[in-house]
């Protein structure tokens, strides 16, 4: 089992989101992999969706393994007319209800403004705002029966704080202000909703871990923009998801969250 797939969270007494019905887009790798992971080990009912089955399969065979489950899930294109609304449904349907969502399936596609072409805007866009605002509105109904709920949608330093690619910035941006405006549109129901926005990650066999095991002196000026020196874990980002979907964020809306340890700079080639 490679270093993320082993578990990471054991529970440590009852938690405020024991019981929750909670679903996840982007549930296997990196950050989703382990906002999974908190909230099985923390007692939560689970539904994650993927692209990729096989991926799903071995999440699922790994939590059971380690006493946590069962997960519910569904290989799908966020992207792709009516599959991610038809999996709200079976969740709901599944749970019997529905208290908590989290947009965490995203990405980018193109480089620069130069080699960018409208595609690449359209499908970033869609990848990350249109999915949320989809994600949140079937998932509505559901949480407007249960008395209400939380909403989490994953943003990125990159939503704030300037950095290349533009197009992946701009959807970031807007997924914060989404979050926003959707906390003051949908708080008469009881639905809270929040952004969090992770810094620059540790994530085994991702950029920055190859950086660092690659280009350790361009890894050590990068690590400079962390006035600890050290890069984001994506457990770290996971607790405060996990708070956020917990009663104990009862009076928490409207908010954005960074959790990126005073990170300066999102990418290496500095402002």
């Amino acid at each position: 089992m490679s270093g993320s797939r082993s578990g990471q969270f054991r529970p440590g007494g009852r938690s405020d989101v024991e019981g929750k019905r909670v679903l996840v887009t982007g549930g296997t790798r990196g950050l989703g992999e382990q906002i999974v992971r908190l909230l099985a080990a923390e007692g939560a009912r689970l539904a994650t969706c993927a692209r990729t089955a096989d991926d799903l399969r071995e999440l699922t065979a790994s939590l059971a393994t380690e006493g946590y489950g069962p997960l519910f899930t569904r290989a799908l294109d966020i992207t792709e007319p009516d599959r991610l609304e038809e999996f709200v449904l079976a969740t709901a349907e599944r749970f019997s209800g529905l208290d908590g969502v989290v947009a965490c399936a995203g990405g980018a596609r193109g480089r620069g403004l130069e080699e960018a072409d409208a595609r690449d805007w359209s499908l970033t866009w869609e990848m990350n705002v249109g999915h949320t605002a989809r994600l949140v509105k079937a998932a509505v109904p559901h949480l407007r029966r249960a008395g209400g709920g939380s909403v989490v949608v994953i943003a990125s330093i990159s939503g704030w704080k300037p950095g290349p690619q533009a197009q992946y910035g701009a959807a970031k941006a807007a997924q914060i202000h989404l979050a926003g405006s959707l906390a003051r549109e949908l708080g008469p129901d009881g639905i809270r909703v929040n952004a969090v926005s992770p810094g620059s990650m540790l994530i085994p066999g991702k950029r920055w871990d190859r950086m660092r095991t690659e280009e350790p002196e361009a890894f050590a000026r990068f690590a400079a923009e962390f006035p600890h020196g050290e890069l984001v874990a994506p457990q770290e980002v996971a607790r405060v998801v996990a708070f956020l979907l917990s009663d104990a964020s009862s009076g928490v809306s409207g908010a954005h969250l960074p959790v990126d340890r005073a990170q300066n700079a999102p990418t290496p080639g500095g402002y």
